[in-house]
């Protein structure tokens, strides 16, 4: 997508200090005057960010302010390995929060709204942007954290909260909670802003039908503020993304050159105003693409779709590279077939085996006949077959944080 001269401009002024202000960027960009970055086409020469980069200078490598400047730090999600810190300035934490508090306006989310924040605290940085927000906007923040379904359903009645705020995963959990106890009326939900992971169709309709709430999809990473840098609007065509505070890009994964808008990619994203520890071309491995021209609903802030996966989410079995996403296509137009799924790999007998489970309400002959028709179905839309297993509704394991999906044992 084209750069706004405004953007340019953002750009241009940071870069007229960022090697002296950033030791991280003063290496990165070494033989590179950045005041000749004068177009988008001299910016997309830069090289790219990696999160490898940023565990190389940790802990506080990638900050670009004095260390009186630091306010507070979080640190990505990853569980292996060396971790990512960001410093975040006073600046970053309240312009983290205008950004979020815009997304909770364009859910239609208001101060006479009670938030009820799930996602988990202190070094990630989930619950306390749902909470910045919802202070932004002036609503009522219920900060419960992930666990303890029962606390939680018993603040949704009492308190009467109004949005629920959530991993898809923890959504469904309680939405089937809900349901079995038959409590839906003596809730007050309204609206839903789901985050954190990629989820299909399917999940969301059963989520939405089952607690009786709209759902928007937000969205945002650690290293770029958190949550909150972008949300789906009314008309749930994509995610609008705050493009005064973050330049968008999709680049080809392998070559790393940028693609039209509407081709499916890397997102790249750039900090337009972030102080503690800005970021230029950092690659997300989020797959995407930019939704050409202007949404339904008026807002100009360009729109990226659903997320596909990731560029290391991709497993192969029998030659074919295959993405969690493509699974859970399969499992939306296989009738008979509910949301949760797992896909198993196995290397048995010098090759692989390839098996999905997946939960149904069907039994006997209707399940097999829905086995072999998601078999078939997963044979024509990726291209191998698997051994499809239906099981029954709520057998396979459900998360409060992200679900893990895809269990190679092979490795």
């Amino acid at each position: 997508m084209n750069m706004k001269p405004e953007q340019l401009e953002q750009i241009k002024e940071q870069f007229k200090t960022l090697k002296e202000r950033s030791s991280f960027y003063a290496k990165k960009f070494e033989g590179i005057d950045l005041s000749d970055v004068q177009s988008q086409e001299d910016f997309q020469k830069l090289p790219f960010s990696e999160k490898a980069d940023l565990r190389e200078v940790y802990p506080l490598g990638l900050a670009a302010v004095p260390e009186e400047k630091i306010v507070r730090i979080h640190s990505s999600s990853g569980t292996t390995g060396t971790p990512v810190i960001i410093p975040y300035t006073q600046k970053d934490v309240t312009d983290w929060a205008i950004q979020f508090a815009r997304c909770y306006e364009v859910a239609g989310i208001t101060n006479k709204d009670r938030i009820h924040i799930t996602p988990g605290y202190g070094l990630w940085t989930a619950g306390i942007g749902f909470q910045l927000g919802a202070e932004r906007l002036g609503a009522m923040a219920v900060p419960m954290g992930p666990g303890n379904t029962e606390k939680q359903l018993r603040f949704m009645k009492d308190m009467k909260t109004t949005v629920l705020c959530a991993t898809s995963s923890y959504a469904l959990l309680l939405a089937e909670e809900i349901a079995a106890r038959g409590v839906r009326d003596e809730l007050a939900l309204r609206k839903g802003v789901i985050g954190s992971e990629r989820w299909g169709e399917k999940m969301r309709n059963r989520i939405q039908d089952e607690l009786g709430i709209e759902i928007y999809d937000i969205y945002g990473l650690t290293e770029i503020y958190g949550p909150g840098i972008g949300i789906s609007c009314a008309e749930h065509h994509g995610m609008h993304i705050w493009d005064d505070y973050v330049y968008i890009e999709v680049v080809d994964p392998a070559t790393g050159k940028p693609l039209p808008d509407g081709e499916i990619g890397e997102l790249v994203l750039t900090t337009l105003q972030k102080e503690g520890a800005p970021l230029i071309r950092y690659r997300t491995h989020d797959l995407t693409r930019i939704i050409p021209g202007d949404c339904a609903c008026g807002m100009h802030h360009p729109r990226i779709d659903t997320l596909v996966g990731r560029t290391d989410d991709m497993f192969k079995v029998k030659g074919v590279n295959m993405f969690p996403a493509q699974v859970e296509e399969v499992i939306a137009v296989t009738s008979g077939a509910s949301s949760e799924y797992q896909v198993m790999i196995e290397h048995i007998m010098g090759r692989d085996v390839l098996t999905v489970l997946f939960e149904t309400e069907l039994t006997g002959e209707d399940k097999a006949r829905c086995e072999e028709e998601l078999a078939m179905i997963f044979k024509g839309k990726i291209g191998c077959t698997p051994d499809a297993k239906g099981v029954p509704l709520g057998e396979l394991p459900r998360s409060e944080k992200k679900t893990q999906r895809i269990f190679d044992s092979r490795y």
